[in-house]
């Protein structure tokens, strides 16, 4: 498996396909793509935080990711690629969001701790003509933070 770069509409069109909740996004700052002998098996897609208050510049939200079935590990590295993209270009904090239903395996395994339990949407307060509701906002979510792993060397970067 290799990480390689892509472009926002090859990943929207992959998380419309294959992904189990979620739909596209609207903007991004970087979007990668995982291959498996030549195949796109996974997407992820990153940028500023879509909730305001936590938009203060050095925060870097992990917006999408998306594997699929059967490809061990896949979800982790895309993570731990996009944390460390996100710092590379300064970030110093690298956020996520999961299902409350969802058991965070791959976020545990790249060092993530989960940081809040985030109610339901309320409804945007601002209208937007490139945002329409999903059902996905009304469930109850946890909020992640990507951890460095104290000075030590992670493997899943490489």
């Amino acid at each position: 498996m290799r990480i390689v770069p892509l472009s926002l509409k090859a990943a929207n069109a992959f998380v419309d396909k294959h992904h189990r909740h979620n739909k596209h996004v609207v903007t991004h700052k970087v979007s990668i793509g995982m291959e498996n002998e030549g195949k796109l098996i996974g997407v992820a897609i990153g940028s500023q935080p879509v909730a305001r208050l936590l938009d203060n510049g050095k925060t870097f939200e992990i917006r999408r990711v998306c594997v699929l079935d059967g490809y061990a590990n896949a979800c982790s590295k895309l993570m731990a690629r996009m944390k460390r993209i996100a710092q590379l270009m300064g970030y110093e904090k690298v956020i996520t969001y999961t299902l409350k239903s969802e058991s965070g395996s791959s976020l545990k395994a790249v060092n993530a701790r989960c940081v809040a339990e985030v109610k339901p949407s309320q409804g945007w307060t601002r209208r937007n003509p490139h945002c329409e509701h999903q059902e996905v906002y009304d469930e109850w979510k946890y909020r992640w933070e990507l951890q460095d792993q104290g000075g030590k060397h992670d493997p899943s970067l490489n």
